[in-house]
């Protein structure tokens, strides 16, 4: 697992979490129970703080970052899809932020707010709770619906399975 000190800041791991080998995880990071870490994710904290919730799935070659003594920071239960920009901002519970999106300096996603694949969430810009956006940049087209958060429930279990049972107790490496 690649998890480092730096400048005498150590990242703290929540009990049950799963961090591949091949993510990066530096300094200033704390994150909380029952997360997935994919590989090639990075989350630094080499000279700003981040902040991660319990039951958070960071998916493959994710990458989490703050500007210098600043903060990011991730509510509970977020998803975040694969390749995806996380910079400074923050992100409320249950969020889901789509394959290959950004959000950017001091925006923030509502509490179940959605980030459609490829959308650029700009400096500052606010999704309120429920919403759904996309595009570039992103604009708000609708809100999610009890059936969408149901099936993303779902959806969001299988992660913190994986961290917790799956991974850890399975995974094995053969090359």
């Amino acid at each position: 697992m690649g998890v480092y000190k730096f400048e005498g800041k150590e990242p703290v791991i929540g009990e049950g979490s799963y961090v591949f080998e091949t993510a990066t995880v530096v300094g200033d990071v704390t994150m909380g129970k029952e997360c997935y870490v994919g590989p090639g994710a990075v989350v630094r904290g080499d000279y700003g703080t981040v902040r991660i919730g319990d039951g958070v799935a960071i998916e493959e070659n994710v990458v989490i970052h703050a500007r210098p003594g600043e903060i990011t920071v991730i509510g509970n239960h977020v998803t975040i899809g694969h390749c995806a920009v996380i910079h400074n901002c923050t992100l409320k519970d249950y969020a889901v932020i789509g394959m290959g999106a950004v959000v950017s300096d001091y925006a923030e996603v509502g509490v179940w707010g959605v980030v459609g694949e490829g959308a650029v969430v700009r400096n500052k810009q606010q999704i309120p709770d429920r919403n759904i956006c996309v595009g570039i940049p992103a604009k708000i087209i609708g809100q999610i619906n009890d059936q969408y958060e149901e099936q993303w429930t779902k959806f969001k279990k299988i992660y913190n399975d994986l961290a917790a049972n799956k991974y850890p107790n399975t995974l094995e490496k053969i090359g």
